[in-house]
């Protein structure tokens, strides 16, 4: 007998087909995230699940869907699911690292360019038929060439962000758990504290996992410390920002604007937020290309038919022994 595999959201066909190969597939095939309940349902009598990051993935579902053997997780991040918990069930949980890093780095600085260039202010603007002339002060914003670029995590989306500034002559400053030496090397990129960088950044990115280290690890202290003039963008986890410290400082002037792709409470954006002019908001949308969505769907497909089948999945997250 077949085993069996539930995908809970529809993910691009090339995912289906190769599980297809190998297994009884079902999907979700409502364009909406399922309940708990909805969730444990269809997951109870399956043995692997490719799983988005909305669904919650702890003690309960895993009581309740015993013969999972596998999670594979249609993100780089995994702050969705009960890892430890996993781990002692003899559970593998995957995810898919590398495949976006390029992607997402790309759209933290299309962030950022609508952000120092007014982009979406101008375009609104135009749709709005205020424009009568050219006019030397309209929608003033900032140069990036020569600024000083802030990084927090060097991880893999980090360096690659940090590697599409090198057009630019930019000084970089990186904040990490640990120093990486090579990528002082390679990008001359300077290792200081967090507080340091904030003071000195003109433009801070944030890549950093969820952890309960990283959770607010910008708050209404971090915004006091940067500069009047400088640029916040994020596209890692929303709970690493306090949004209403941000929106507090984004409308008082402490910091000069701001580019979101990700929240606290996804997809609830807090209305302070919503109503500024100097925040740019997109919908979680990092990895969100044809090629990138592709890739990931491959890779979360063959860590589901890999352990399936006997052998190490192509990305773990968690060892079992």
């Amino acid at each position: 007998m077949k085993k069996k595999v539930y995908i809970t959201r529809k993910i691009p066909s090339i995912a289906l087909k190769l599980l297809q190969e190998h297994f009884d597939v079902e999907v979700n095939k409502e364009d909406r995230n399922l309940s708990k309940e909805e969730l444990i349902k269809n997951i109870k009598d399956k043995d692997g699940v490719l799983t988005q990051l909305t669904n919650e993935i702890d003690k309960e579902v895993m009581d309740r869907a015993k013969g999972v053997r596998v999670f594979a997780n249609y993100a780089v991040g995994f702050n969705n699911i009960d890892i430890d918990e996993a781990t002692k069930r003899g559970i593998r949980i995957t995810n898919t690292p590398g495949v976006l890093s390029s992607t997402t780095a790309e759209l933290a600085w299309s962030l950022l360019f609508s952000v120092t260039r007014r982009v979406v202010e101008g375009d609104r603007y135009i749709r709005e038929g205020n424009w009568n002339s050219f006019s030397p002060n309209l929608l003033l914003g900032q140069d990036v060439t020569g600024k000083t670029l802030g990084i927090i995590g060097a991880g893999r989306i980090g360096k690659s962000f940090a590697k599409k500034s090198l057009g630019f002559d930019m000084d970089i400053l990186y904040y990490n758990r640990t120093r990486d030496s090579e990528f002082e090397e390679q990008y001359n990129a300077k290792y200081v504290d967090k507080e340091t960088l904030l003071k000195e950044s003109d433009i801070v990115s944030i890549h950093v996992p969820l952890t309960d280290e990283t959770k607010h690890m910008i708050t209404d202290r971090e915004f006091k410390i940067m500069k009047n003039t400088s640029i916040l963008i994020n596209t890692s986890r929303g709970p690493v920002i306090d949004e209403k410290a941000l929106a507090k400082a984004l409308k008082t002037g402490e910091i000069w604007g701001a580019g979101l792709d990700v929240f606290e409470e996804e997809p609830i954006v807090i209305e302070e937020l919503k109503k500024l002019n100097n925040v740019v908001l997109t919908p979680h949308i990092g990895s969100a290309s044809t090629e990138t969505r592709e890739a990931m769907a491959k890779m979360a497909a063959e860590n589901i038919i890999a352990v399936l089948n006997g052998k190490e999945p192509l990305t773990p997250v968690n060892k079992i022994y």
